[in-house]
């Protein structure tokens, strides 16, 4: 099949357009910055911006299927009946969409439109202790609010979901949402950090005034800052249920946290 990814170049776009490839798909990659997308040799990759839909002509054109993500850079996209229509006008079969906490106008064009979709729905991913980086290498510390179980789910778990979705009949008009195989406080992933590194790694628990100034430190807005603090503080209770969801679509267990932070350990140590 030809398939279009959208964000190609982010966190699931990467693995996605990796496994696309390695399966013997057509791959076509979208980006801004088509020079520096580092993307696998065979990789069509193609420039485009999603949120202007008239730089988006041919990339959808030619293609079986395409891959979205719901938002432009920070913010969600609002041209979503603008790309479902020049899917629909191309021919575009399938469509995958990269869903977030709420739905955006991407997928109610989807469910408007004439296209067989499917969104993909992770509660958390593995990568977000990504931000903890820089503090553990140069403290060994996390510091944060919450201390709630999260089922944090793998990337590439994310990106074989939509694959299967893309590429396999019987996931038109599904929603799937992704979790790992482990529901993890943030001391456990820590734990687990701290283990695959060999180095001591320290959980510190802030109070709500303290992690206000953390995430406003992180150039937050206030809104963004208070939303965090009412999910620490008050969380989902689905964000520790374990679901079978990856394993029921691509056949595999889904993958564990530890083996996430041996792929990614050296961004936590500390430099030489």
């Amino acid at each position: 099949m030809r398939v279009l990814v959208t964000g190609a170049t982010g966190t699931v776009g990467r693995h996605l357009v990796t496994h696309l490839h390695e399966a013997g798909h057509e791959v076509r990659a979208l980006t801004r910055r088509p020079a520096s997308a580092g993307l696998p040799a065979g990789v069509h990759v193609v420039a485009g911006d999603l949120s202007d839909v008239g730089t988006l002509g041919p990339a959808f054109d030619g293609v079986d299927a395409v891959h979205l993500i719901t938002f432009g850079g920070d913010d969600d996209l609002t041209n979503g009946p603008g790309l479902v229509a020049l899917a629909e006008r191309y021919g575009i079969r399938r469509a995958t969409v990269l869903g977030g906490w709420s739905p955006t106008g991407v997928e109610s064009a989807l469910a408007a439109g004439g296209i067989d979709w499917t969104v993909v729905q992770p509660k958390e991913f593995m990568g977000n202790a990504r931000e903890w980086a820089d503090e553990i290498r140069t403290a060994g510390t996390v510091s944060m609010l919450a201390t709630f179980p999260s089922a944090v789910v793998h990337e590439a778990d994310i990106a074989a979901v939509a694959a299967h979705a893309l590429t396999e009949d019987g996931h038109g008009g599904r929603s799937y949402p992704l979790t790992g195989p482990q529901a993890l406080t943030p001391a456990e992933r820590v734990r687990i950090l701290a283990e695959v590194t060999g180095r001591d790694i320290t959980l510190v628990h802030l109070t709500e005034d303290e992690e206000r100034a953390r995430l406003k430190g992180h150039g937050y807005d206030d809104d963004y800052v208070e939303f965090g603090i009412q999910l620490a503080t008050d969380p989902p209770e689905a964000a520790g249920v374990v679901l079978p969801t990856v394993e029921a679509v691509t056949g595999r267990p889904a993958r564990t946290f530890t083996l996430w932070a041996q792929e990614n350990a050296e961004l936590f140590r500390a430099a030489d």
